[in-house]
């Protein structure tokens, strides 16, 4: 009987905590909303003010005045203006999917063949992968500024295709190769009993199960290319070919900044980003939980 009546206070002692932690939770997970997403919200509402409302202090949340000419003048090719930015998000759009693509095709077969043949250094060569991703880029901006200019493609996008490359690949490779060491290779076993050839298993099987990983890996590749700044600022002079990371600055000029034409823009920029996760999120998710639990 006193074994029951303290086991009571105990449980409800249990509950309370629980329910604290719950609500302790809750307010750090919209702390860290707030803190991630009033940036985003901030350049939304500076992008619909006037240029006089961006500027005045103590700058206010809620504009006074609501304006979209700034969004009209950005996605109208009939003006200089339109028709610069709408030249820089295709070159951003076709660099990164060029990127995204050619990134995608050779670590694919790359993560495979580090996760299913074995050969001598094969371990060497795996872990020296990603020893172009343990140093900051800028520091292989020179080198391969040499390169590309030995090459013959500065002031090519194909420079900053290549370049991007460097240093998306090893990274998708190694979340590729992490992806197929959880697929049981009984399953390749049984579709070659079957009758169907090493690449008939790989396409067939394997392919349709690596789905998310290959899915996370384009998302990779194709932000990385999208938000790089440095090498395109350094690899391209032409005005046509630059992309939107580094056309965003010819809203500076020498004696003003049109924040508000500055801030739709870069929510511009942003959209294309959050709509692929979106969509793809539930992918995304996938491919960095599933090696959490090996079965």
């Amino acid at each position: 009987m006193s074994t029951a009546i303290a086991t009571v206070p105990t449980a409800g002692r249990r509950q309370t905590g629980a329910r604290g932690w719950t609500i302790t939770g809750w307010i750090f997970l919209v702390l860290l909303l707030l803190f991630a997403f009033l940036p985003m919200l901030w350049m939304l509402l500076t992008s619909v003010k006037t240029q006089f409302g961006a500027l005045q202090y103590p700058p206010a949340w809620i504009p006074t005045e609501v304006t979209f000419e700034q969004y009209h003048r950005l996605l109208s090719p009939t003006n200089d203006v339109g028709h610069e930015f709408l030249g820089y998000l295709w070159n951003s759009v076709w660099i990164s999917a060029a990127t995204t693509v050619l990134s995608v095709m050779i670590a694919v077969p790359a993560a495979y063949a580090f996760s299913r043949f074995r050969f001598p250094g094969r371990k060497w060569l795996f872990f020296s992968v990603l020893f172009r991703n343990m140093f900051p880029a800028v520091v292989f901006l020179m080198p391969l500024f040499v390169m590309m200019r030995f090459l013959g493609l500065v002031n090519t996008q194909a420079s900053l295709i290549l370049t991007y490359l460097t240093f998306g690949l090893p990274l998708s490779i190694w979340l590729l190769k992490g992806f197929y060491d959880n697929i049981p290779i009984q399953l390749e076993q049984a579709a070659r009993i079957d009758g169907a050839t090493r690449f008939q298993a790989f396409m067939l099987v394997v392919m349709p199960l690596s789905a998310p990983g290959i899915v996370a890996t384009a998302i990779y590749s194709f932000i990385t290319a999208w938000n790089e700044y440095v090498y395109a600022l350094t690899f391209l002079n032409d005005k046509s070919k630059l992309t939107l990371p580094v056309g965003l600055q010819r809203f500076f000029t020498e004696y003003a900044t049109n924040w508000p034409g500055l801030m739709a823009a870069s929510f511009i920029m942003s959209v294309p980003v959050v709509l692929m996760f979106l969509i793809l999120q539930k992918y995304f998710v996938r491919a960095l939980t599933e090696g959490a639990v090996k079965s």
